[in-house]
C-alpha cells in the first residue's frame, strides 16, 4: 500500500543551537576547572549525546490509507471517528488545561500545531490521540479520506 501521508518531526535549528550553547557552557566550566583535555573530552561526549538524542527522538507519522502509525503506536482507520486540525491556541488548550489523562499524546514542545484524532475502539479506553504536526491540515485530510 502506498503512503498517503508521511512526516518526520525532528529537532529545529533553534533547539540545536540552544543545546549546543548549554553544552559549550558546560565545556567552558570543565576548561576553567580542569584544563583543555577535559574540556575537549566533555565537548565531544556532549555532542555525541546530542547527536544520539536527536536521532532517537523524532516523531514519525505515517498513514498508508488503512493504518496510522505515530511513533510506536498504530491504529486502524476503522477506529478513527473524527480528526480535527488544531491551531496553536487550540493545541495549547488540548495539551494543557483540557488534556484527558487517558489520551495518547505524541507531542513535541517545539511544534505549536497538531491534530486531535478521536478514537472509538471497544477494546481500548483511549478517547483520542493528540499528535504534533507541522502539516496538521494535510494529516487530518489524509485520515478523513
Amino acid at each position: 500500500m502506498t503512503e498517503q501521508f508521511k512526516e518526520r518531526v525532528a529537532w529545529p535549528i533553534w533547539l540545536w543551537l540552544f543545546l549546543l550553547f548549554l553544552s559549550g557552557s558546560l565545556s567552558l566550566a570543565f576548561w576553567a576547572a580542569l584544563g583543555n583535555s577535559w574540556a575537549i573530552l566533555s565537548a565531544l561526549i556532549q555532542f555525541l549525546g546530542l547527536l544520539i538524542l536527536s536521532q532517537s527522538t523524532p516523531l514519525l507519522i505515517k498513514d498508508d490509507g488503512l493504518t496510522l502509525h505515530v511513533g510506536a503506536a498504530t491504529i486502524s482507520h476503522q477506529f478513527i471517528t473524527r480528526t480535527t486540525p488544531l491551531d496553536a491556541k487550540a493545541m495549547g488548550q488540548a495539551r494543557g488545561p483540557r488534556a484527558n489523562p487517558a489520551a495518547y499524546l505524541a507531542i513535541r514542545f517545539w511544534i505549536s500545531t497538531g491534530v486531535k484524532i478521536e478514537i472509538n475502539d471497544p477494546e481500548d479506553p483511549t478517547p483520542y490521540w493528540l499528535v504534533s504536526s507541522k502539516k496538521a491540515h494535510q494529516l487530518a485530510d489524509a485520515l478523513s479520506s
